[in-house]
């Protein structure tokens, strides 16, 4: 499947985005933060995602290796995106698609990545 175009964001609604992304390009990761929060995420370019509102809304986490600037409402606290760099030096979204709207989680088959031993 091609990337498509979705809308998506937090549950209060002060984060909204949209994005072009592939839905079959899902994983699930079992990294220490990963496994908690329950995320599908697929990943997109820089250039294929827009943050409409919610710039000023959000806290920055990171951990590990601090390479992935983890995004989340300071309001309702979901995780609807993370920001940061591929091995090759591509700046990347990586979207949680439990926060698009219209996706149906259970007709996702996210490949298991095993980012606990990465």
């Amino acid at each position: 499947m091609a990337a498509k175009h979705f809308t998506g964001g937090c549950h209060c609604g002060a984060v909204r985005y949209e994005v072009h992304v592939d839905l079959d390009s899902a994983i699930a990761c079992n990294c220490s933060r990963c496994a908690r929060l329950g995320a599908i995420l697929a990943f997109a370019p820089e250039s294929a995602f827009s943050l409409i509102s919610g710039e000023a809304g959000m806290t920055d986490y990171q951990f590990n290796k601090k390479v992935i600037h983890h995004l989340f409402c300071t309001t309702c606290g979901i995780q609807s995106f993370a920001r940061g760099t591929m091995p090759n030096g591509t700046r990347m979204v990586a979207v949680n698609l439990r926060c698009l709207d219209g996706v149906d989680p259970g007709s996702l088959s996210p490949k298991a990545v095993d980012g606990r031993n990465f």
